[in-house]
């Protein structure tokens, strides 16, 4: 009798785990963000270039505070009081630390793309079960601390100014948000050019363009513009009208030399004349894209809380800045005269640009750090000529 033995089952290849993780390109932890953001900071605290820029900063700031300071001590008192030169060397800080935030900034993230590519470190993450988000916002982050570090390194000379008095105490933590904001739309830019840059040194150029853009190119495209906005048209002018003037003239024409009488007095009214009038509400964003009028604006609330004469001085130059967007009024007001019957009713107040600017700086910012993401995805269907791998 024979038996049949049963041929052996057909080896079948072992499962797949079902627990380990679908890395995708926005797939976000915080242990991944952390890990790189990590790695980032430990390598830039062991190089001895981050020190001496640190101490570099330090005294560069501190030197010019100084010696601002040590100027406003020889102006009259009856020119500058106290309050005055706190107010003065606020804005000098202010200016000084804003300013060489944004020459410093560009350089922690215009290189951190391309370069660790260059270096052959940036395979090394992307091979890991980091997702291209993990990793620029890792990058973004540690480059942002380093940023802030050079602004925690100015502290003192703020509170320097606001013990010298005039500075209201909530004007400080103002100021710091909106610098420290600033600074990571420029880590952002910097991120995305670098990430879109084949050379670091094509995207550290671009991203000192695109800062100076907002700084320096936004102000002077205003007053480009500006000629080509004004033109001269009919408007309603509340103020003491030509004729008034001519009725002068006849009056002093008919007057005897031993019988002078008294001459008309002004009186203002509305009347329509020809004036220049400037179109500024398609062009303020120009000047509300500036991260010096940014924190300008931001620095002083939109009221007054009767507080400082002198603040009251620095908000009143900030409305001229708002009041842009509300271009010409629709009568201008021309009337030098005590005798102010029949004046037009104000207008609203122009409110703040500040939120538009800052809007737009950080949606630049944003734009860059998505594009480090997605140029960070591997398969990449095509590289640069010339791109080191790994």
């Amino acid at each position: 009798m024979t038996t049949h033995t049963p041929a052996p089952a057909a080896a079948t290849p072992p499962a797949a785990p079902t627990d380990a993780p679908a890395v995708g390109t926005w797939t976000l932890t915080w242990h991944g963000v952390r890990t790189v953001a990590a790695l980032e900071l430990r390598q830039r605290v062991r190089s001895s270039r981050w020190k001496v820029a640190l101490g570099v900063w330090f005294a560069v700031v501190a030197a010019i505070t100084l010696l601002a300071g040590g100027v406003m001590l020889f102006v009259e008192e009856a020119s500058y009081d106290t309050q005055g030169r706190g107010v003065a060397l606020g804005a000098v800080v202010t200016v000084l630390v804003l300013g060489l935030g944004l020459l410093v900034t560009p350089t922690l993230t215009s290189t951190s793309v391309n370069g660790d590519r260059a270096a052959g470190t940036l395979a090394t993450l992307q091979v890991t079960l980091l997702s291209p988000v993990e990793i620029a916002l890792g990058k973004l982050l540690a480059a942002w601390a380093s940023a802030c570090a050079f602004l925690v390194v100015s502290l003192p000379f703020y509170v320097v100014a606001l013990l010298m008095g005039g500075v209201p105490a909530w004007t400080l933590p103002r100021v710091l948000l909106l610098t420290a904001l600033l600074l990571a739309a420029v880590c952002g830019i910097g991120l995305g050019w670098s990430a879109r840059a084949a050379r670091p040194a094509g995207s550290t150029v671009l991203t000192f363009v695109t800062v100076a853009a907002l700084t320096v190119f936004s102000p002077v495209f205003y007053g480009l513009t500006y000629p080509f906005l004004s033109s001269s048209q009919e408007v309603q002018v509340y103020g003491v009208p030509d004729d008034h003037w001519a009725a002068v003239d006849d009056f002093w024409a008919t007057q005897d030399d031993g019988d002078v009488g008294v001459p008309p007095e002004p009186t203002c009214k509305v009347f329509t004349a020809q004036r220049p009038v400037a179109h500024t509400e398609a062009t303020w964003w120009l000047l509300a894209i500036n991260p010096f009028v940014i924190v300008a604006d931001g620095a002083l609330p939109g009221t007054s809380d009767g507080s400082a004469s002198v603040v009251e001085e620095v908000r009143s130059t900030t409305q001229g800045l708002r009041a842009t967007r509300l271009g010409a009024p629709a009568v201008l007001d021309e009337c030098w005269t005590e005798d102010r019957d029949g004046a037009p009713a104000e207008r609203d107040a122009a409110g703040p640009i500040w939120p538009y600017g800052l809007a737009a700086d950080l949606l630049l910012g944003a734009l860059g750090f998505v594009t480090a993401v997605r140029r960070l995805r591997i398969p990449q269907r095509t590289l640069p000529r010339g791109t080191r791998v790994a």
